[in-house]
């Protein structure tokens, strides 16, 4: 069931479950993406920790801010309000591709916040040689761009986020493009998203990098400016899948960033 809160000069949608030491889980920035969409599949994995999953400002049932802010810049200072609303004053954070930007944004800004960070092919770190972007990423831009998208379009944009197209399903298509009208367009285009890359070396927290070897959104060619910007880093790559890692991969998944983040409580016990 999902609630809102209110964060100051917005609303923000979320979803609860589970409990023990909290999850922040942060979504991509595709069209149709909610909290849920992204995450809800992992849940039942983590129903010893207490989940806070995040419908980012403009998707899902989240209003589309008003702002001139960069919007991962926008969207990390809501999330934390959204924290201190919920009584949590630190948390891990996952994120997923722009929800991975506004994670790591996070983890840059207010330290304190954060014990550890799993980022699954995060935004906000561009290379020097991005442009002409991946296909992913046009597919995505070319979808917000439109007047009135088309469900065809968005069976293309899905089968672009996984390697096994048999898990781009009509249900799931048909989920995300209903979900995409209600919010048309999610995005400013062109988007502000903001860059990241000056203040890698200003997160803290223990970072779990994971990516699919055959992402067509995010490349892996990009992740080698995040894993050496950030001081503890590290990068799984999962091979024969794509972008939504913790979709097309779930159990993997699960059990690696279950590891990760249980090496946090191992470390906190011990300190």
């Amino acid at each position: 069931m999902t609630s809102t809160l209110d964060v100051g000069d917005a609303r923000l949608a979320y979803t609860e479950a589970g409990s023990g030491r909290p999850v922040v889980w942060l979504h991509g920035s595709g069209p149709g993406a909610t909290g849920m969409s992204n995450f809800g599949g992992n849940l039942p994995a983590f129903a010893d920790h207490r989940n806070i999953v995040v419908d980012l400002p403009g998707w899902g049932e989240s209003p589309r801010p008003e702002t001139d802010e960069p919007l991962i810049f926008h969207a990390a200072d809501r999330v934390c309000r959204a924290m201190t609303a919920l009584g949590i004053e630190r948390a891990h954070l996952v994120g997923n591709s722009y929800g991975g930007a506004v994670a790591m944004r996070i983890a840059m800004r207010y330290p304190d916040r954060v014990d550890r960070l799993v980022l699954m092919a995060p935004g906000g770190v561009l290379p020097a040689d991005a442009p002409p972007w991946p296909v992913g990423l046009e597919r995505l831009f070319g979808y917000m761009a439109a007047e009135k998208p088309s469900r065809d379009a968005m069976a293309e944009f899905v089968r672009l986020m996984v390697y096994d197209e048999s898990l781009a399903t009509e249900a799931l298509i048909d989920e995300r493009y209903e979900s995409s009208l209600r919010a048309h367009p999610e995005l400013p285009i062109p988007p502000n998203f903001g860059d990241l890359t000056p203040d890698l070396g200003r997160i803290a927290a223990p970072t779990l990098l994971v990516w699919g070897r055959e992402d067509q959104t995010v490349p892996l060619t990009w992740a080698p400016r995040i894993l050496d910007g950030i001081p503890n880093a590290e990068l799984r790559v999962l091979p024969h899948c794509r972008h939504w890692v913790q979709y097309e991969r779930a159990p993997e998944f699960n059990h690696i960033v279950r590891e990760f983040l249980q090496g946090g409580a191992a470390a906190a016990a011990e300190g």
